[in-house]
């Protein structure tokens, strides 16, 4: 139980349903199951994948180092970069969130807001000490938290099916008014919601009897999380069309859902669960890119400077600090130009998943090489790596053409960009390194 915690609380699932779901309706409207369904068939097949990785190996790590350990060094950057802006990008998104549903609580408290930039800048504050100093928060009570947040929403959900009956809502199942645009962009936002489901392989050799539990802590992570998060789905637009509401304009979901089921002291509870939810998350993230950073740097992919760890607590710092300040930038100045919490969540966490889509891709490609490596060569079928790779790459090839409006038409292109600069990088410290090694 506590190996499929790991992974079920670094998804953060109650921060889904009270924001992601609200987003992918705005793209996808009625097709938003169907979104969540093929986000799930997709993970799922990822999941796999990496759950074979996992039977194998007990070395904690991240998808970083399986990819480093079959790869040749180019796809190798490829995936370090990638994974870098995945987390940073992340905990930019979960930062913006933060402070939409902390105005919100505070507003109940006090009748009073405070600045989004402002509340940004002490949340990654807080989040880069914590790291520093490797004060660790229990794990157990945030993971208490996200169960007790997840089994309100549960109630909810129940509640509002209650209250419709049993019958099915045929306009989410022929999908009406679904366009295919749509569709695609509110699937990267459902690919979003499942990020952090492979963290239980970062335990490694401290879980129990890991070769057997880290594999279906992966696997289960995905199906429970997805089952989840399809019933949300379809329940919240159910919802929100029995009372003539729209569900991609609202900005506080849960607490319209509560009224419509008859509680309405639930939407305000599932809120504080899900500022604890996203700031736990927003730490989550910069530790985890601080690490990719650090293995970025012992690579030669990043500056040499960064590998210098605490002198006391034996952190790497530096690493922590620099991700710190690339995980508060974005959300701090979109939130001080006036930008929506949601909006911004909205914007970085799909580029995130563009990073991670790329990861996933490289690292079921990697599958039939590493297991060969390992002397398990056809203890997969190959349809399966095959299967995931695909997936995840026309995942990515759907959003870049045709090119979507708005400001999530610019976002695959920002990471291309990114990527490119990352790699350019690569390419000359690599050239350094052979002109400077001895002949």
């Amino acid at each position: 139980m506590e190996t499929l915690a790991q992974s079920i609380s670094t998804i953060s699932p109650t921060a889904t349903p009270v924001v992601t779901i609200p987003l992918a309706c705005a793209l996808a409207g009625n097709g938003t199951w169907l979104a969540y369904l093929l986000a799930t068939t997709a993970i799922l097949l990822v999941a796999l994948c990496i759950s074979r990785y996992a039977r194998y190996s007990a070395s904690p790590g991240s998808l970083y180092t399986y990819v480093t350990m079959t790869l040749p060094d180019p796809l190798s950057a490829v995936a370090a970069w990638s994974l870098l802006l995945a987390y940073v990008a992340t905990g930019s998104s979960v930062i913006g969130g933060f402070y939409h549903y902390a105005n919100l609580v505070l507003h109940d408290a006090s009748g009073h807001v405070t600045s989004a930039a402002g509340l940004a800048i002490l949340v990654a504050a807080i989040s880069v000490v914590i790291a520093c100093c490797d004060v660790k928060i229990s794990a157990r009570l945030m993971l208490w938290i996200e169960a007790v947040s997840v089994s309100l929403i549960v109630l909810l959900i129940a509640l509002v099916l209650l209250r419709h009956g049993a019958h099915l809502d045929l306009t989410q199942l022929h999908l009406v008014g679904m366009t295919g645009s749509g569709l695609r962009l509110g699937l990267v936002l459902a690919l979003f919601s499942f990020v952090g489901f492979e963290s239980a392989t970062t335990l490694g050799s401290e879980a129990r009897n890991p070769l057997k539990t880290i594999p279906r802590a992966v696997i289960q992570s995905a199906v429970l999380c997805g089952a989840f998060f399809i019933i949300c789905s379809y329940t919240e637009v159910l919802g929100f069309r029995v009372i003539g509401q729209n569900l991609g304009e609202n900005q506080a979901p849960m607490r319209v859902l509560a009224r419509v089921a008859g509680a309405p002291i639930l939407g305000l509870l599932i809120d504080v669960g899900a500022v604890i939810s996203l700031f736990a998350c927003t730490l989550s993230c910069i530790t985890a890119a601080a690490r990719v950073l650090l293995l970025m740097s012992h690579n030669g992919l990043a500056h040499g400077g960064l590998r210098k760890t605490h002198s006391r607590f034996e952190t790497p710092g530096r690493a922590i600090i620099v991700t710190g300040i690339a995980t508060v930038a974005p959300a701090a100045i979109l939130g001080a130009r006036g930008a929506s919490g949601v909006d911004v969540y909205g914007w970085l966490g799909s580029l995130a998943t563009y990073g991670f889509i790329v990861t996933y891709a490289l690292v079921s490609f990697a599958l039939p090489r590493y297991l060969k490596d390992h002397g398990v060569d056809g203890s997969v079928p190959r349809l399966l790596p095959a299967a995931a790779c695909i997936a995840m790459l026309l995942a990515l090839i759907g959003n870049l053409y045709p090119i979507p409006e708005g400001p999530y038409g610019k976002l695959p292109y920002i990471y291309i960009a990114y990527l490119a600069i990352g790699m350019l990088w690569f390419f000359i410290s690599s050239r350094r390194q052979a002109q400077n090694s001895p002949q």
